[in-house]
């Protein structure tokens, strides 16, 4: 599977700062300082109504953190899947009465087009989960042949029991972890488990449900989790940087993903940060699929909306923070935009060697977009004040509001 193009990342002069960002194991910042590639796995979209406001804000927010990492001349290693198989996407396709896989090309093909608009760099690695069957098989043959997980019915499932570590990620409670496994496609409530929270590794084929060779497993289609954790193993390996995605993936996906991967590996931890991005709201009520209330990318680029608005619209709130998107939030954005615009079409303006490196300070504490944005606000208001003589200032700005911020003036 193909990724979408590259927008080019203007070089900035100097360095930028190592990232301090909040890792959600430990409930507190830790300072990352990868080696001279750093490495980042962000969780896809489940390919049946893309791209929504929240899908962009979480894409958002790890795009910033490869700008940062790009800006300390590090490169970045990034890997994406696509969870193009699963239960919602062909209960979508029944309920429109399309082909499930055509459904998956065509949402896929919308969020690649979203993105490149948006201007999100592309993972180097951009997975399928029905490409990923191959390499899916063997780990949970091999999680099953260890003890670490068990047949029911002909489903294969994970013993959480298994890794020492499970529940270091979210420290949730035990009841929370059940209601939520319940709300988030597992099946605690299914009789012969060892324990409720185990997640299912591999389902049995079901009658008229597409099904894949899964030698010994008995043909099937994988779970969510050992997804991920194969893709990430095979293309990043343990220990990466960053385990990215949005709040909503902390448990159980993130959960359980970082238990598959120790239980192969012996290894701990999967990943340096887990990290995520808040919620996006409409009307008081988290935007999501289930409840049919989004905010389409595509739906405002059809509407003649510059995408560099909708950026910065998603800039402005910490990406940890759950927001709600309104019309009011979206004009702020175009106002904003053309006062950064008409800023930078200057001649010349005030130096601007001090705001880049306020950018830097910044991003560099925990992705604090809104900072950022408030300092290019404040050179902004100098220019339509009082300008200055600095003929490079206009130029530098515009590069390193792209560089840094994703945002083409």
């Amino acid at each position: 599977m193909h990724a979408w193009p590259a927008s080019e990342v203007p070089a900035l002069p100097g360095k930028g700062r190592d990232l301090r960002i909040h890792d959600t194991a430990t409930g507190g910042r830790v300072t990352l300082a990868p080696g001279p590639v750093a490495r980042i796995y962000v969780c896809g979209i489940t390919p049946y109504d893309a791209t929504h406001m929240g899908h962009a804000a979480t894409y958002n927010a790890f795009d910033l953190v490869q700008r940062v990492w790009l800006d300390t001349k590090r490169q970045v290693h990034y890997v994406q899947n696509v969870t193009d198989v699963d239960d919602p996407l062909l209960e979508r396709a029944i309920r429109d009465g399309i082909d499930w896989v055509g459904l998956a090309e065509r949402e896929t093909a919308l969020f690649r087009e979203d993105m490149t608009a948006l201007r999100m760099l592309p993972p180097q690695h951009y997975i399928g989960a029905v490409e990923a069957i191959p390499g899916i098989v063997p780990l949970v043959e091999r999680l099953r042949d260890s003890g670490a997980a068990y047949e029911l019915d002909g489903d294969v499932y994970f013993s959480v029991d298994a890794d020492p570590h499970f529940g270091e990620v979210s420290h949730y409670s035990t009841e929370l972890m059940r209601h939520l496994s319940a709300e988030r496609g597992g099946d605690p409530e299914r009789p012969g488990k060892k324990n409720p929270l185990d997640p299912m590794l591999w389902m049995a084929a079901r009658e008229g449900e597409p099904s894949w060779d899964g030698g010994s497993l008995g043909p099937g289609r994988p779970g969510w989790h050992i997804e991920c954790v194969a893709i990430a193993l095979d293309h990043l390996g343990m220990g990466f940087d960053v385990q990215g995605g949005g709040s909503d993936l902390i448990f159980p996906h993130h959960e359980m993903g970082a238990s598959h991967a120790q239980t192969l590996t012996g290894e701990y931890p999967m990943a340096k940060a887990y990290v995520h991005a808040g919620m996006v709201a409409l009307d008081g009520e988290k935007m999501s699929k289930s409840r049919g209330n989004l905010v389409f990318v595509s739906k405002l680029r059809k509407d003649g909306v510059d995408p560099a608005a909708v950026r910065l619209a998603l800039l402005s709130h910490r990406y940890r923070d759950d927001w709600e998107w309104t019309d009011q939030v979206l004009q702020d954005a175009v106002e904003r935009l053309g006062r950064w615009r008409a800023a930078v079409s200057r001649p010349d303006g005030t130096p601007a060697d001090a705001l880049v490196e306020e950018l830097r300070e910044a991003l560099s504490d925990d992705l604090d977009t809104p900072t950022a944005l408030a300092a290019v606000d404040r050179w902004a208001a100098l220019q339509t004040a009082d300008g200055g003589d600095d003929e490079s200032a206009p130029g530098l700005v515009s590069r390193a509001v792209d560089a840094l911020l994703g945002v083409a003036l």
